[in-house]
């Protein structure tokens, strides 16, 4: 009767990110709508205006960017005695921009800080490019594969048997589920991670690598 072995391989891969994409808002608020939406009208025609200048989908420095409608809501606040206050109008726009290039995107977020009032830096999401992305998740499936045959073949030569032969793969835990046949899972367990970066314009733009993982989970027999 064959001898089965039920293994989980793993693979971390982790590369410099090759885009940043500033999540921004511009905001304003006060007692009147109008002078509101005015004030993040002329903040986002700022930031337009900046990025148009910087555009470029092939060279960069900016690959892409994009804003979302200006939103207004208003509020009657309370103070500390219960009292309600008068109304207060807020307007508010997001603005995404994707850098290639880091050094300029710090540079704009600290020219904008100071021309644009309402300019807030919520965040900036470090990437791969997709092409770089696909190659890595590519080869980091394989060596998490690769993993799983050592252990498995390891576990074999320790018990003085002979070489293992494979009988399904599939997404880490999926095998205990009852989906066995190759390739069945679909592909590897696949992580990315990189940190994120947020605050003002003494802000170190100087993100960490980024992490791809991959975990599978494999099935082997000795005849």
């Amino acid at each position: 009767m064959p001898t089965e072995f039920t293994v989980r391989g793993s693979h971390s891969a982790f590369q410099p990110p090759e885009r940043g994409t500033a999540q921004v808002t511009l905001a304003f608020q006060g007692p009147a709508l109008q002078p509101v939406y005015d004030r993040v009208a002329a903040d986002l025609e700022a930031v337009r205006t900046s990025v148009q200048e910087l555009h470029d989908p092939a060279s960069g420095p900016v690959t892409w960017w994009a804003t979302q409608h200006v939103r207004t809501w208003a509020e009657r606040p309370w103070n500390q005695d219960g009292k309600q206050l008068p109304l207060v109008h807020h307007a508010s726009v997001g603005v995404q921009v994707k850098f290639r290039d880091f050094a300029r995107l710090t540079t704009w977020v600290g020219q904008l800080v100071t021309a644009a009032e309402g300019f807030r830096l919520d965040g900036v999401v470090w990437a791969l490019t997709e092409a770089h992305r696909i190659e890595l998740e590519r080869t980091v499936r394989t060596r998490a594969v690769q993993d799983a045959a050592r252990r498995a073949q390891e576990y074999a030569a320790a018990l003085g048997l002979g070489p293992v032969r494979p009988v399904a793969v599939a997404d880490a835990g999926m095998l205990s589920q009852g989906i066995s046949p190759m390739g069945g899972g679909g592909g590897a367990f696949m992580r990315m991670a990189a940190k994120d970066a947020a605050g003002g314009a003494e802000l170190e733009l100087s993100p960490e690598d980024i992490e791809v993982s991959a975990e599978v989970d494999a099935r082997f027999v000795v005849d």
